[in-house]
């Protein structure tokens, strides 16, 4: 590899229990393997002319296969109801997948590895079709199958029904990748995740929260329990709130459909900023391995009562000229959205978690399109220092994680002003990713999902646990804003969002810097 590019290859090779791969991209399987390598495996896309497929999936499986990190006797099949060929299929991925002029040739071999299957996602014939199709592809004693639903929601029950009773692998694993969302409420995701538990078990499902495999999100449980100097003030004594936000730069371009049926609170409060929670906020597990990390996320998931809508702010942009004058169209303004719509763009609301360690401290979730930056971050805010001999100039220390973009911790402090004078300031103990680590490339978050599938390890999946409680949690707040048709706050596109998002977390106890 060049320095471009460090991520190297893995080998394919037993090991202990508690062993460690050198590359992240390696992840041992629960029994101690790493992935197989000696064997057929084939990676069945459903939905391959989406959106979803052509974005992520296609150019993330080419990076893998570029970067030797598929298992070598891999092959790759699209399925969808619209009639394509694999050179249409390449075609319309070729603008979102990058490539080097000397990869082009090996983009010719990935290409290779495809196929394509139209047919019905309720159809028994196609999907025995299917089946024949794979089999072609199965040689030996061993071959193992990864179904991913690259699919709209309505359509996981009949596909589910179909692979498991007419393309099941015959000769090793059948694993099943979902897609978010996971249902709009509690009622439909017991009904989905029944209907699924009745067709797999849990070790063959593997339901999708990428923002789990995210370098930083990773590095929560890292920095909090390989750190002694955390534990002592990691609790309500030393931390006065903690802020977990989302922002998007952009609104809701090209995809008002979709997401005027979920919204914000369930397009990333609900999954993405809910699961970066429990890792902050979990106990130590007694191990590293996957039942016993999901089993600490599920106590603190437990711990926290449904949200009430006394706590929340809700908000929706509206049109604003931009730097250059132009005209920005508001999220009323979209042609796939209804003028009367009253879905939030925007939220914000309050948690607390009812266990000795972070009783009374409030977690505040804020997520939002249409702001001024983006960014994800945890912003955990320590208490005021007692006794202040500095005349009140002394501001209150900060952990920053700074998810995306530019990975970054930091610590905001206060130390004396450089000079003859004395006098205070703020500053940083900083570790920005891109200066430390100039020379490595991260991966992306969809290389590693695909890879921890491959290798069975589901550390970074949602168990069906952890699903049924974080819907407790939103649904009666998701069926009161519902039902009462609660209008948003408008906010202007490119803002911070709604002022008393703001007072909100002044009440809570969060200072806000003014970002």
């Amino acid at each position: 590899m060049t320095g471009e590019d460090t991520r190297g290859s893995c080998n394919a090779v037993k090991t202990t229990k508690h062993a460690v791969a050198s590359n992240k991209l390696c992840v041992r399987e629960d029994d101690g393997t790493f992935f197989d390598k000696e064997h057929p495996h084939i990676f069945i896309i459903l939905g391959a002319s989406g959106d979803l497929a052509m974005k992520k999936l296609y150019p993330t499986l080419w990076w893998l296969y570029r970067d030797k990190l598929l298992p070598p006797k891999t092959q790759i099949y699209g399925y969808a109801r619209s009639k394509l060929t694999v050179n249409e299929l390449k075609q319309k991925c070729q603008n979102y997948i990058k490539v080097l002029p000397k990869e082009t040739s090996l983009l010719e071999d990935f290409w290779k590895l495809n196929h394509y299957i139209s047919g019905q996602y309720d159809s028994r014939s196609d999907f025995e079709k299917l089946d024949q199709e794979l089999k072609l592809h199965e040689i030996g004693t061993v071959a193992n199958r990864l179904f991913y639903f690259a699919l709209p929601p309505t359509v996981y029950e009949p596909v589910a029904y179909n692979i498991k009773h007419y393309c099941m692998g015959k000769k090793g694993w059948t694993r099943v990748v979902v897609e978010k969302p996971f249902g709009k409420d509690s009622e439909s995701s017991k009904k989905l995740t029944d209907h699924l538990a009745s067709l797999f078990t849990e070790k063959e499902l593997y339901r999708i929260d990428h923002y789990l495999v995210k370098e930083m999100v990773q590095n929560i449980l890292t920095m909090r329990f390989a750190n002694r100097i955390f534990n002592p003030i990691w609790n309500r004594d030393s931390i006065a709130s903690v802020l977990i936000s989302f922002k998007e730069s952009i609104g809701v371009e090209g995809r008002g459909g979709y997401f005027n049926e979920y919204g914000i609170i369930r397009d990333i409060m609900q999954n993405h900023l809910l699961q970066i929670l429990t890792l902050v906020a979990m106990e130590k597990p007694i191990s590293q391995q996957p039942d016993d990390v999901r089993d600490e996320k599920v106590k603190i998931l437990r711990a926290i009562k449904p949200i009430t809508i006394d706590k929340t702010v809700l908000g929706q942009y509206v049109g604003n000229p931009n730097a250059q004058g132009e005209s920005v169209l508001g999220y009323l303004d979209d042609p796939m959205v209804p003028k009367d719509s009253t879905t939030p763009t925007f939220a914000e609301t309050v948690l607390h978690i009812n266990n000795e360690r972070w009783d009374g401290v409030p977690f505040i979730l804020r997520a939002g399109k249409a702001l001024n930056v983006r960014e994800t971050e945890v912003r955990v805010q320590f208490k005021d220092v007692p006794g202040d001999i500095f005349g009140g100039k002394a501001k209150r220390n900060e952990l920053v994680i700074r998810v995306q973009p530019g990975e970054a911790v930091y610590v905001k402090l206060m130390v004396k002003s450089p000079g003859v004078a004395f006098d205070i300031e703020e500053t940083e103990l900083d570790l920005t990713y891109s200066r430390r680590y100039a020379n490595v490339k991260l991966p992306d978050a969809y290389e590693l999902v695909i890879r921890d599938v491959i290798c069975g390890a589901q550390m970074n999946f949602v168990r069906s646990d952890e699903l049924e409680e974080a819907w407790r949690i939103f649904t009666p707040l998701l069926h009161h804003i519902e039902r009462e048709k609660v209008v948003p706050i408008n906010y202007q596109y490119g803002g911070r969002g709604p002022k008393e998002a703001d007072e909100l977390a002044q009440k809570y106890d969060f200072l806000c810097n003014g970002k």
